[in-house]
């Protein structure tokens, strides 16, 4: 590994899921798109053809989104995995009472290449991510964020 590259941590989970997905570009998507590109040329005339084109950037896409995954899994560390849920670490799901707004809300802990706010997997780099890490049931984390203090108490940990 080249000095200064970071490792990606994420869970084993994201790593199968990568690993397939690259399976099915190699093995089912080029397929297709080679098909199609050939489907396109015995059209004649390439220079104004949309499906040969189409087809030319579908295979772009591919083929970076391949190279994409390979950087990724080439520095990929699967997180360690706490079975028993006592303490967060990375797979953890947490749910939290917010003590301002007097809610529950409940994150997953991920990776920040998988970290996606809309499904609520928030990164272990995160504030409130790396706050969490190595927490137990009950306790109390406050987190400094560019708006203002939060204050959660750990309700549940779950993997």
């Amino acid at each position: 590994m080249e000095e200064g590259s970071k490792k990606n941590l994420m869970t084993y989970e994201s790593v199968k899921a990568l690993e397939d997905e690259l399976e099915d570009l190699r093995v089912n998507r080029r397929k297709e798109v080679a098909e199609k590109l050939k489907e396109a040329r015995a059209q004649g005339d390439l220079s104004e053809n949309a499906e040969y084109d189409a087809a030319k950037e579908e295979q772009r896409e591919i083929e970076a989104r391949i190279e994409e995954i390979n950087k990724i899994l080439l520095n990929v560390e699967v997180a360690d995995d706490d079975a028993k849920g006592n303490t967060v670490t990375i797979g953890s799901t947490v749910k939290l009472f917010d003590e301002e707004f007097k809610e529950e809300i409940e994150y997953k802990i991920v990776g920040s290449i998988e970290a996606d706010i809309l499904k609520n997997k928030i990164s272990n780099e995160s504030p409130v991510g790396a706050a969490l890490m190595g927490k137990k049931k009950n306790q109390k984390i406050t987190v400094d964020t560019a708006n203002g203090t939060l204050k959660f108490k750990i309700i549940s940990i779950t993997r």
